[in-house]
């Protein structure tokens, strides 16, 4: 591999202590140009706080990514303002506290990191393909772009990432915290996959203690969710993108116990 590629390590879904402990192991001992960690269910399974954000990126964390969640937890939102590094979607109406992207640079290497939130099954913004496009228009053109993709919908991901095919180094989903099997490098050189993972406790409903979510769904009443805590695992995907074209050479997916 040519010494001046960048190298970039991304973190699906991180889930409250076990799933930051666990990241901040993984970060301080990982190699790479970049890392990158979806943040927005630090605190408890749900939302972000000031303090864990600089928790994760103390850690190593160049920039932390985020989704609908972010907004769960108020005193985050004068944070998203002071904090360029941790970024919510961009596809949220104009005013909006905080920032779509960042640019990131070290040793002579840049890298964009922008978010942004699917529409199908969740809320009401923007459409998000529209938003890349205006994006793109704007940013630099000689540096590369990773994109977390916050959604729901296979199809609106997988949509996204032909869509932006040859435009992007990589698309890659976050929010269902099951990470899948399609990792691949799309025909025009844009890394992809459906969803990256979960970063959390796997011995879990998606993060969260089983019996309260058995329960919920045998009786259809509201039941109070607690972070799991075990099967630890980390999951997430690592890249190497061509800085002379923008686009990806490669992407492994990571999944590793860290028991």
């Amino acid at each position: 591999m040519p010494s001046d590629v960048i190298t970039v390590l991304f973190l699906g879904d991180t889930v409250g202590k076990p799933g930051r402990e666990a990241a901040v192991r993984y970060l301080k001992q990982a190699s790479a140009d970049f890392k990158i960690v979806n943040g927005e269910n630090l605190a408890g399974g749900i939302g972000i706080t000031p303090s864990l954000a600089m928790e994760i990126l103390e850690a190593g964390a160049d920039a932390i990514t985020t989704g609908n969640h972010v907004w769960k937890k108020k005193e985050v939102i004068p944070y998203l303002m002071m904090e360029p590094r941790v970024v919510r979607p961009l596809n949220y109406p104009p005013g909006t506290p905080g920032f779509g992207y960042t640019l990131l640079a070290r040793n002579g290497k840049s890298l964009y990191v922008a978010n942004i939130e699917g529409r199908t099954f969740m809320g009401t913004l923007s459409c998000p393909f529209r938003a890349m496009e205006e994006f793109l228009e704007e940013k630099q053109p000689d540096v590369p772009t990773i994109v977390d993709f916050h959604a729901e919908a296979t199809s609106e991901k997988v949509a996204m990432g032909w869509f932006l095919d040859g435009k992007v180094a990589a698309v890659l989903g976050t929010h269902t915290h099951v990470q899948t099997a399609d990792d691949r490098v799309l025909p025009q050189g844009t890394g992809y996959i459906t969803d990256a993972g979960m970063t959390g406790p796997s011995d879990s409903v998606i993060g969260m203690e089983r019996k309260a979510v058995l329960e919920r769904f045998l009786t259809q009443l509201p039941q109070k969710y607690e972070v799991a805590k075990t099967g630890v695992e980390v999951q997430g995907v690592r890249l190497t993108i061509d800085p002379a074209t923008g686009l990806c050479l490669t992407i492994e997916r990571i999944k590793e116990r860290m028991e």
